[in-house]
């Protein structure tokens, strides 16, 4: 595949919609060269609602469609699905199923591998591999966070694996097929996941990079998981439930702890009113395959005491947007501080003015590649 990575990722980060929530999907859609700009524009006076968005995306699927971008097509299917909970209809699987089907259309099978490796006896990781076009540096492996598919880095991918990295993608439980095709839920214990590409692939030094919650996955994971050399995270919390001010968080635990049935209503009604909190409700119930409250509690688990930041010894690249709107910017200075056995340790804080200032680099994601390449390349330089 040739490819202008020029051009292939756009910089800047697009005024598309006034409400950020909107707006940041459309523009991380947009930066990872999935979604052109022009289709784009316009759609803040359009949509409202939720039944809005999934209406305005099927339309520009089905335009693209006509038009043969199919690659376009197939992420406005997938971002019909994103706003899709459960109960609509059409429902997730139906949008999941029409967005692969266009995707895997566009891949050329004699570059990408595409496979399913075991994990557990009735179930399998959903894997896509590109090899090195360029002198080989080493194996990437590449997954995302809460609510990702490994199909939405593919041009990442592409852009590695010409730089000289063999990159291996792949979903681990709650993601993408696992969650939608094969009902396995979300699993905080990344390093089973990882272990699993480790040992089918027979790799002892790969590179572990987890965008979004991926990025506390991926620490999870090398926290146990000495076969990772070298660790890239963006975008993560050490502890998702300290983002809320400590008074809502004590709040909450207070209802959980002694008005359990009231607050487990009142987690249902939420849902039930929809919105973006009844979303966020909806989906966290969806990607762990539990009631909302009893979802809530699980999502707890994604804490500094269970990232085991002391047992990571590997070389770490930790990367985060100042303006990062999903992760408080305080939370920067605590995860560096828990880095105390780390073999060696980079940072860095992208500005407005790197255009890289939000939530994983989104609006310049050419720049955080290229500083993940040079990263990579000295180490090499210095083995």
């Amino acid at each position: 595949m040739n490819m202008d990575f020029a051009t292939a990722f756009p910089i800047g980060y697009r005024d598309f919609h006034k409400d950020p929530t909107y707006n940041f999907q459309l523009n991380r859609w947009h930066s990872l060269g999935l979604m052109p700009s022009e289709d784009l524009q316009g759609l803040g006076t359009k949509i409202i609602t939720f039944a809005d968005w999934k209406s305005e995306m099927v339309q520009l699927a089905e335009k693209a469609t006509s038009e043969n971008r199919l690659r376009n097509a197939a992420f406005y299917y997938r971002a019909a699905e994103f706003y899709t909970i459960n109960g609509d209809q059409p429902d997730k699987e139906f949008y999941y199923d029409k967005f692969s089907g266009l995707f895997y259309q566009t891949i050329d099978s004699k570059l990408v591998e595409r496979k399913f490796i075991p994990y557990t006896d009735r179930t399998e990781l959903p894997v896509l591999r590109i090899r090195s076009k360029s002198d080989h540096k080493g194996t990437i492996l590449l997954h995302g966070g809460f609510d990702s598919f490994l199909e939405e880095w593919y041009l990442i991918m592409e852009y590695l694996s010409t730089n000289g990295f063999d990159v291996i993608a792949f979903e681990g439980p709650g993601q993408g097929h696992m969650l939608i095709k094969q009902g396995v839920p979300l699993d905080y214990q990344w390093e089973k996941p990882v272990k699993a590409v480790l040992d089918h692939y027979g790799l002892n030094d790969a590179t572990l990079f987890g965008l979004s919650m991926g990025g506390w996955f991926c620490l999870r994971a090398a926290a146990f998981e000495p076969r990772i050399k070298n660790v890239i995270t963006s975008g993560h919390a050490v502890d998702y439930s300290r983002i809320p001010p400590a008074f809502a968080r004590w709040l909450m635990m207070f209802f959980i702890k002694y008005f359990r049935a009231y607050t487990g209503r009142s987690f249902k009604k939420m849902a039930a009113r929809g919105g973006i909190k009844g979303w966020q409700v909806n989906n966290l119930a969806h990607i762990t395959k539990q009631d909302p409250l009893e979802a809530f509690e699980y999502s707890l688990n994604l804490n500094k005491q269970n990232l085991n930041c002391d047992h990571i010894k590997q070389n770490v690249l930790y990367l985060t947007g100042r303006d990062d709107h999903f992760i408080p910017f305080k939370m920067h200075d605590i995860q560096l501080k828990l880095f105390t056995n780390v073999k060696s340790l980079k940072d860095r804080v992208y500005e407005q003015e790197d255009y890289a200032n939000h939530h994983c680099q989104i609006g310049n994601i050419k720049l955080m590649l290229d500083d993940i390449v040079e990263w990579l390349e000295t180490l090499e330089s210095h083995q």
